[in-house]
């Protein structure tokens, strides 16, 4: 009994730590494209992917202690989740631009919803298929709501006129790690 009631402190603690590690990475996520600029001569789309690195440090730190996968699948999910950064930005920005004509807080909201579920899918599609990564479908379900949802935030960052700070990417970055740390252990 007292193992079973440690094991839940120890696992409880790991997921605490895990969150702490998205809000970090979802701070500075936002910070870096005023840094990325200075970066002279560099395509539009890996200026974009670049901004996900402190998120794709993080994955690949979590992929790499919570699953049984070699230290190459580590880092391919890190690129997974980099792309799934630009992935997601731009069905935003598609969908932004699908609803004009709507009112700003139900553009951004939809906006939102697309580029998290996009975000979400395309990290649990390329960690899914890791060596040992979980293949059954319904073992990233929870993954894919939490960052549908989380998504919506980014009208809240719209309605507030963040740039600098955002509540989007610590939320959904410190949701989506935690349900990518569940789903590995499972």
């Amino acid at each position: 009994m007292t193992q079973a009631i440690t094991s839940t402190d120890t696992s409880r603690n790991n997921l605490l730590m895990v969150a702490a590690g998205g809000i970090v990475s979802g701070i500075l996520t936002p910070l870096l494209p005023a840094l990325i600029d200075h970066i002279v001569g560099l395509p539009g789309q890996l200026r974009i992917s670049l901004i996900a690195v402190p998120f794709a440090v993080l994955v690949f730190i979590l992929v790499r202690r919570f699953s049984a996968n070699p230290l190459w699948a580590a880092m391919l999910a890190a690129i997974i989740t980099m792309v799934a950064f630009v992935c997601a930005v731009n069905a935003a920005i598609f969908i932004e631009g699908q609803t004009a004509g709507a009112a700003t807080v139900m553009r951004y909201l939809l906006a939102g919803l697309a580029g998290g579920l996009v975000g979400a899918g395309v990290m649990a599609l390329g960690i899914g298929l890791l060596p040992a990564g979980p293949r059954a479908a319904a073992a990233w379900w929870p993954m894919l709501i939490t960052g549908t949802l989380a998504g919506t935030l980014l009208a809240l960052d719209n309605a507030l006129g963040l740039d600098q700070i955002s509540f989007l990417y610590p939320v959904w970055q410190a949701a989506v790690a935690v349900r990518l740390v569940m789903v590995l252990r499972s």
